[in-house]
């Protein structure tokens, strides 16, 4: 099962039209029929508030929404300390309250996070400044991260 953040659906809708590439877009509806392709609620509330006829393609195919547990509140909470942010002075340059959510999100169904922000090559000094893949691959969180085209590719899918 892959857990999708907004970025990377965003990516998805904006990039590969769906007139455009139909075939990659029946097999998404198929990935998420078969509940392989989740969102938390949070990302989900992401993509409908920036790309609503994403949303609404999303609500149509039935995707599935994890709703935010007390058990992914607490390890977002251990992840938030992690990163050294106090209360919500979340820094600009790094994650936010709903990227550690997702994060949490992750973990907690032990899934693949598939997410198109930006990989920092080289991680910043203030670990505050971290995004999404760099605190996935915290030895402490610890959650597989690919992006959009890593996760199609990897399909080996054959888009007609």
């Amino acid at each position: 099962m892959q857990v999708f953040d907004a970025s990377s659906m965003i990516y998805a809708w904006d990039n590969y039209p769906m007139r455009q590439f139909p075939g990659l877009w029946e097999w998404m509806a198929n990935q998420i029929e078969a509940k392989q392709l989740v969102m938390p609620k949070v990302a989900f509330e992401e993509v409908q508030n920036k790309t609503p006829d994403c949303g609404v393609w999303l609500k149509e195919n039935n995707l599935e929404q994890l709703a935010i547990s007390n058990v992914i509140v607490q390890d977002a909470k251990r992840i938030k300390g992690l990163l050294g942010i106090v209360d919500d002075n979340y820094h600009a340059d790094g994650v936010g309250e709903n990227d550690i959510l997702i994060i949490a999100t992750a973990r907690a169904y032990k899934a693949e996070l598939v997410s198109d922000e930006k990989r920092q090559t080289t991680l910043p000094k203030n670990i505050s400044k971290r995004r999404i893949p760099a605190v996935c691959e915290m030895t402490s969180v610890s959650v597989s991260c690919i992006n959009f085209l890593e996760y199609f590719k990897r399909s080996d899918e054959i888009f007609r």
